[in-house]
């Protein structure tokens, strides 16, 4: 992940020469002036004008030409910069930026992340981008991966890294199912649409996430908001992990992208009051929803548990559902969230299963928000939910 370069200046003794001409000569790492970050501002002005007109000339006039053949696929709407600090001498600069993007169709609102661009002067005095990449401790965009190839479906868009179009199609094509599926679930109060990022392997995935690849080994998706936002965030991405999706059947590569989907098509139901066992455990339900797979098939972990004699005594808590801990009790955190919403949908029906799953959204924190939304949606206590949960799992699984 590209980091914050310290820049030397020229000196005697640690002493700094100021050189006259030159828009600022600091000690190593200093702030720039206000000149030398106008300057730059402009430089990067003109680079996003030449992403959104498609102008390769233009942009390579800016610098590091080659990141353009890696963007000119993406179908934006709106790109720019704002630059917040500079630092460095009169030959070479390190900006700090934010970098705000918008994919047409797709994305309500900019989607802002870091970024840090090195420039240096060429032989006419004139500014150019050197270097382009994510900021320190900001996940990764898919270009700086590699060239993006986009695919189109009827209700997606699929941007792959290191992928051929026809895989990438596949992948279009299960997003184009699963999005009629949610839909049929959830309600139409959505987009209606999913965006698919697919890196060349795990530690690309790993990078767009901003997070360790042994965090999601074994993951064959993650869906988020802006990378590292929030549940409420201006656009959503089902993220692949190549890696274990290439591992999984048929019917398994359709639930994944259709539980992806749902996260997409509940997010703005979905906060800090909502916790895992619920999030997951409904968007396992919608994905499992028309396959005719029974709980001891879904279910093999926690089946292996009840047989066992360990019945769980509580609803899956969020730290069950980690990724890098043990993958047995990942599983069982699903699977028992997918149990207490499948027995929801058969014991009060499907409107009542989205209705809770909107009650419990609607709280602004998380005390009290299950134990509400039970109460005026299910008319059943905490107590009495989690006794009667803990029976339909014995039953369906032992």
């Amino acid at each position: 992940m590209a980091g914050h370069r310290r820049v030397r200046g020229s000196g005697v003794l640690g002493l700094c020469l100021l050189l006259v001409g030159l828009l600022l000569v600091g000690c190593g790492g200093r702030p720039a002036t206000d000149t030398a970050k106008s300057e730059v501002q402009k430089v990067l002005d003109r680079r996003a004008a030449a992403v959104l007109r498609h102008d390769a000339g233009a942009f390579a006039a800016t610098g590091a030409r080659e990141d353009y053949a890696r963007l000119r696929a993406v179908p934006l709407a709106a790109w720019s910069y704002r630059v917040t600090s500079v630092r460095g001498d009169g030959e070479a600069l390190t900006a700090d930026a934010e970098l705000s993007y918008r994919i047409r169709g797709y994305d309500s609102a900019p989607v802002t992340v870091g970024r840090t661009l090195r420039l240096a002067r060429d032989a006419g005095g004139r500014w150019g981008v050197t270097s382009e990449g994510p900021a320190r401790k900001a996940a990764e965009q898919l270009w700086d991966q590699g060239a993006v190839t986009v695919v189109r479906g009827e209700h997606s868009l699929v941007l792959g890294a290191g992928q051929t179009a026809a895989r990438l199609r596949s992948f279009a094509d299960l997003a184009d199912d699963a999005v009629p599926s949610v839909s049929a679930a959830w309600g139409t109060d959505w987009a209606g649409h999913v965006v698919v990022l697919v890196p060349r392997a795990l530690d690309g995935m790993a990078a767009l996430l901003g997070s360790p690849a042994a965090s999601y080994r074994g993951i064959a998706a993650v869906t988020t908001g802006e990378t590292g936002g929030g549940a409420r965030t201006p656009a959503d991405r089902v993220v692949v992990n190549p890696d274990a999706y290439a591992l999984l059947g048929g019917v398994g590569r359709q639930v994944v992208l259709t539980h992806e989907t749902t996260h997409v098509a509940t997010r703005a139901h979905t906060g800090a009051a909502t916790p895992l066992w619920l999030s997951e455990g409904y968007a396992d339900w919608v994905g499992y929803r028309d396959t005719g797979r029974t709980p001891r098939q879904v279910a093999p972990e926690l089946r292996s548990a009840v047989a066992g004699g360990r019945l769980p005594a509580a609803l899956p808590t969020d730290a069950d559902f980690g990724f890098s801990g043990d993958p047995a009790r990942l599983a069982r955190a699903y699977e028992g969230g997918w149990l207490a919403c499948r027995m929801i949908a058969e014991r009060w029906g499907e409107v009542k299963l989205d209705a809770f799953y909107r009650a419990v959204g609607a709280h602004q924190e998380r005390a009290g928000a299950v134990e509400g939304a039970l109460r005026s949606v299910l008319g059943v206590s905490l107590p009495q939910f989690t006794a009667d949960w803990r029976t339909y799992v014995r039953d369906r699984l032992g």
